[in-house]
């Protein structure tokens, strides 16, 4: 195996006569991919592929092989086999090809070449001096005798049965080890499940006992309703007759009543109209609770809707209080149900005035597109803080002197609220003792259009 350099990229080249050339081309690959600064295992790889190729091609005319460094390229060690003619068969590149990083075959008449390229490491640094060491380390090992490359790769066939030995050690150790963890993973896994299943069994106990409650709350509630309509409907036929039987015989045209008599009958009038107050309020909360409330949007002039409450409700308070109503203004007209938004007012207003002995009462309205929010305040009595939350609860009434004298439901506030939740809104109420008391209640606002013009009259 004789050798020379025939550019400054060679390393080193060689012909391929005999078999011993072969066995000094797989030392002469081991030193070259070390003076290169491979690993050990890149080391082995690149002398079993160059031995393979040489065998492969050995017999071929004019059969040389190359160490080349290519310049401005990729950083590889590229091994190039080339011969001039020779009647061997196109080579078998596939044991070479699965041990370096590119193998390829360029045929040319008469003869050929194979390229082989292994990648250097990353600590690899090109110049003079790394090529020059190379090039020693080539020359060094160039012509060995048969005995020494046998004997040298015997040492490297003893070094690779002891490194996979200690592989399969360290492999059976890993398994090992990784047995011992699986066991603890499915250990813990068996334990997560059981956790699991006993905390979904608890689960679906409550779900079951949740809706178990649940549906008897809605039969409990649909049968408040119930009870609430059959009876607001009983009750009202009746309380309606003794009304109008009291005012026929208060009626000035009546036959003649003592003054105890007509005092009687007063006072039979006065228990029937709060009685019938009652029971109008009983059957419009059950009707709301009920889902049976339709809201009616139409063209509302605010304007006429607070004039009109407001001459209503002026009477009804106590000689001491002012009720102030906003002044006449241009109110918008907006697109809601009169009827659901009167009952709102006019339950707070009838709040205020009944807790309220002597100051004011007074109504103001925002329009602040798109909401538009009506204010209640009152000068009266107030409301402790630890009843704030339960004046909205059925029934519940503020304990106080006034209580005494003006007797309620306890369905005011709760039913306004549920109007104004109806109407897509919110009620808001601040109060505290001897400071009286603020109700905000805050609606959508959406302009009624402007009405049509109507079509003008044609001649027949």
């Amino acid at each position: 195996m004789s050798g020379g350099v025939p550019d400054p990229a060679t390393l080193a080249a060689y012909e391929l006569t005999t078999a011993q050339d072969v066995f000094a081309l797989r030392r002469t690959g081991q030193s070259a991919a070390a003076a290169l600064g491979m690993d050990r295992q890149d080391q082995m790889r690149v002398a079993t592929a160059l031995s393979e190729l040489g065998r492969d091609r050995l017999g071929c005319a004019g059969l040389t092989v190359s160490f080349v460094l290519p310049v401005g390229r990729e950083p590889v060690l590229s091994v190039v086999f080339a011969w001039t003619g020779g009647t061997k068969a196109d080579p078998d590149l596939e044991p070479a090809a699965r041990l370096l990083h590119r193998v390829r075959h360029e045929p040319a008449a008469p003869g050929g070449r194979i390229v082989a390229e292994h990648p250097l490491p990353a600590s690899w640094t090109d110049g003079p001096d790394a090529r020059r060491g190379a090039r020693e380390a080539l020359s060094r090992h160039a012509s060995p005798l048969l005995s020494d490359d046998l004997r040298a790769q015997t040492r490297d066939l003893i070094t690779a049965l002891e490194e996979t030995r200690a592989q399969r050690e360290e492999m059976r150790r890993l398994n090992e080890e990784l047995e011992e963890t699986n066991r603890g993973v499915l250990a813990l896994y068996t334990e997560l499940s059981q956790e699991l299943e006993e905390t979904n069994s608890g689960v679906v106990a409550l779900h079951a006992e949740l809706e178990e409650k649940s549906a008897r709350l809605r039969e409990t509630s649909e049968a408040k309703t119930r009870f609430w309509r059959n009876i607001s409907h009983e009750l009202r036929t009746p309380v309606n007759a003794m009304v109008a039987l009291t005012r026929l015989l208060l009626a000035p045209g009546s036959a003649p009543l003592t003054d105890e008599q007509r005092r009687q009958l007063s006072l039979i009038d006065a228990s029937g109209q709060s009685l019938l107050s009652l029971v109008g309020d009983l059957l419009d909360v059950a009707k709301a609770e009920a889902g049976q409330l339709e809201v009616i949007t139409a063209p509302t002039d605010l304007r006429a809707l607070l004039a009109q409450l407001g001459a209503v409700m002026r009477g009804t308070g106590a000689s001491g209080v002012t009720l102030l109503m906003p002044e006449p203004a241009a109110f918008p007209v907006a697109l809601t149900d009169e009827a659901l938004l009167t009952r709102i007012l006019r339950n707070l207003l009838s709040n205020a005035l009944k807790f309220t002995e002597e100051g004011e009462v007074r109504v103001e309205l925002r329009v602040e597109p798109p909401w538009m929010t009506f204010t209640v305040t009152d000068t009266g009595v107030g409301i402790p803080e630890d009843e704030l939350a339960q004046v909205f609860e059925e029934f519940y009434q503020v304990r106080g002197p006034l209580q005494r004298v003006h007797r309620g439901t306890g369905l005011g506030l709760p039913y306004a609220r549920t109007l104004a939740e109806l109407l897509g809104g919110t009620l808001r109420l601040s109060s505290a003792p001897g400071a009286g008391t603020r109700v905000e209640v805050e609606l959508p606002f959406v302009p009624a259009p402007p009405p049509s013009a109507p079509a003008p009259e044609t001649d027949p």
